[in-house]
């Protein structure tokens, strides 16, 4: 079973290809032109999606030394995420299938994240996940392959928003994870406080909206000179704030559903501050706690294709959500 994946949600170009579970090649082309805005342009990164898209998937194709030919079914992110760049990829995926005359796989974003922790990883069901992306702050029960159960979410900001709003606050590049990550890398932690508030409707569920005004305040309290000499220490700190949010919020939900593992997902996921102190989480609560390989954290089509492959399988039983080349509409 030979899988494309598709991947064009936001502001990386991906296509991979999966063999039978196995990732044989996994290309992805991620978009500079919206550095100098401090954040993703929508018409920018369909515009780039549309140059870029027919030639990323050659080369994924070309780099796992099989043939179109050879491709059994198309996986391609269906949502969520910026319309505009969603629609390249749809409709090219769609064309492909087309002329190939093979299933295309429509793949929620999400469960595209899950599965990323899926490759070359084995994690009996069911298991916790924590979702943590640019977008999506979630923790979710996964009871197989394919069902999952939403047990906490944030009721305003991602934790990868936080960050991005939090590093252009402070005066760094765009995105803001992997800029604060290595701003922190020197800071020291206690120097600044940040409270994050509760949610009375679910104490489980996330908050981020409140901390990069925090943030705000003490930064426009700070003189320029000052700010430069701090700005480690600040980094460092809010970034403490935003990881223990999360391991706080996954042992509510781990002490109301116990397993034996959890996984934790999407670009945040990356922060290496966040695997060092998963280490403490996992000896203080008995459980293990599993991490995607780095290449696969951020978007990339391994993922959507990974997905693609479980509910490939699963369709082949039940045919839910699959659609055969025929019945796709010109």
């Amino acid at each position: 079973m030979v899988i494309l994946g598709i991947e064009t949600s936001c502001d990386e170009t991906s296509a991979s290809i999966l063999k039978d579970g196995r990732i044989l090649s996994n290309v992805i082309v991620s978009q500079l032109v919206h550095s100098e805005y401090g954040g993703v342009v929508p018409y920018l990164a369909s515009k780039d999606h549309e140059k870029l898209v027919h030639r990323v998937v050659l080369q994924s194709v070309e780099d796992s030394s099989l043939s179109f030919d050879d491709i059994t079914a198309i996986a391609v992110t269906q949502g969520p995420g910026l319309i505009g760049s969603l629609l390249i990829g749809l409709n090219y995926a769609k064309g492909l299938s087309i002329g190939l005359k093979i299933p295309l796989i429509g793949i929620n974003h999400l469960h595209g994240h899950i599965a990323s922790g899926l490759i070359d990883n084995n994690i009996d069901f069911p298991f916790l996940c924590l979702l943590v992306s640019g977008g999506h702050t979630q923790i979710l029960k996964i009871e197989n392959e394919t069902d999952y159960i939403v047990l906490s979410k944030t009721v305003d900001d991602a934790a990868g928003e936080a960050f991005d709003k939090g590093a252009r606050i402070l005066g760094l590049k765009y995105p803001g994870g992997p800029e604060i990550d290595k701003a922190s890398l020197n800071g020291k932690l206690g120097e600044y406080k940040f409270t994050i508030p509760k949610v009375k409707s679910n104490i489980a569920d996330f908050s981020f909206s409140g901390l990069k005004t925090a943030l705000l305040y003490k930064v426009n309290k700070l003189s320029k000179e000052t700010m430069e000499n701090e700005i480690s220490n600040i980094a460092a700190c809010y970034q403490e704030s935003i990881i223990d949010t999360l391991f706080d919020k996954l042992k509510i939900v781990l002490n109301e559903n116990r397993v034996n593992n959890i996984l934790i997902v999407g670009g945040v996921s990356a922060n290496t501050r966040f695997r060092i102190k998963s280490k403490g989480f996992m000896s203080d609560n008995n459980v293990n706690i599993i991490f995607p390989d780095l290449k696969y954290c951020t978007d990339n089509a391994a993922m959507i294709a990974m997905a693609g492959y479980m509910k490939y399988k699963k369709g082949l039983s039940s045919n839910i959500d699959i659609l055969p080349f025929s019945s796709i509409k010109n």
